[in-house]
């Protein structure tokens, strides 16, 4: 059985679309159950759960605590799980009809307690089509090496297997066993590298390999636009440092010729120049003004977190 654990925090109406898309799985009801933890949202959370429960359309059960974050959150459903698998999904996340037989099916291939299962996700249609959404979903956009941070899919085609650096917390799949000895380090308060660490960790102490199955598909609601870019990566920036203190090896805090790079790059004359050609031109100048962007607010989340040592 797999237990699907799903932390939220006030987002109750997109919460609702993904637990009425997990009550339309394909397998049969007693193959997974439902985790929902309230990380200390106050919205209509617990009203939209208990209706799932009262229908009796999929096995759900609920669970509220006081907001520490997804790390916490995640090992407080993992310590809930009654599954001898555990996928984790967001509450954005819309799965597709044979999502939980295609994550069991991986997992009955692999039954080692070593391995797990990476599915794959795309934007929900009704996200805009915009330079930015596409940017933020294509790891290799600039200069074949770099680009956005949500998804780097395009990374994976034609293989079977995935890294560390895809242990993508919104569709993935591990035995339980292998969680328990191996929870989220609750250090990461905040959003960023709390998943990658665990994957490199699993890695490293676990001998963990990570199965990329395509089939198991979902699709991402989540609305973007400049200001949550900015957001997103000055946390990413702060978190790389925690991040790099454990494991210096992997050099997540760029080199100081890197930084340099990164710094010219976000300068205000580069970003007019960016956002100029963006306007003038689209195509490639998004790219780079959107890559500029998230650079210029990475380094000042990096610097914060620095000043903090």
């Amino acid at each position: 059985m797999i237990s699907v654990i799903i932390p939220t925090y006030n987002r109750a109406d997109i919460l609702k679309e993904c637990l009425e898309h997990l009550s339309r799985q394909t397998c049969r009801p007693q193959d997974f159950e439902v985790v929902v933890i309230n990380d200390g949202g106050t919205d209509t959370t617990s009203t939209v759960v208990q209706s799932f429960i009262d229908s009796g359309k999929i096995s759900v059960r609920y669970f509220e605590k006081q907001n520490e974050g997804q790390g916490i959150a995640r090992n407080f459903g993992i310590a809930q799980a009654k599954g001898d698998v555990i996928a984790f999904i967001g509450d954005d996340i819309l799965v597709r009809e044979d999502w939980v037989q295609q994550h069991l099916d991986m997992h009955r291939s692999h039954p080692e307690e070593s391995a797990g299962v990476l599915g794959f996700i795309e934007w929900d249609p009704s996200m805009p089509k915009t330079p930015l959404y596409r940017f933020m979903t294509n790891g290799s956009i600039i200069l074949g090496r770099y680009g956005g941070h949500q998804f780097a899919y395009e990374k994976l085609e034609g293989k079977t297997e995935a890294t560390f650096d895809f242990f993508y917390t919104s569709n993935i799949s591990l035995k339980t066993s292998l969680l328990k000895k191996f929870p989220f380090d609750t250090s990461f308060l905040k959003y960023g590298w709390e998943d990658i660490e665990l994957g490199y960790r699993l890695v490293k102490e676990g001998g963990f390999r990570l199965y990329y199955e395509k089939n198991a598909f979902a699709y991402h609601v989540h609305p973007m636009d400049e200001e949550s870019l900015k957001r997103r990566m000055f946390a990413i920036g702060k978190a790389a440092v925690l991040f790099d203190r454990k494991y210096p090896e992997l050099g997540k805090v760029p080199s100081p010729l890197k930084r340099s790079m990164f710094t010219f790059i976000s300068s205000a004359p580069m970003i007019a120049l960016f956002r100029c050609g963006m306007r003038v031109f689209g195509g490639a100048w998004c790219n780079w003004y959107y890559f500029a962007i998230s650079k210029q607010y990475f380094l000042r989340g990096l610097q914060e977190g620095l000043n903090s040592l």
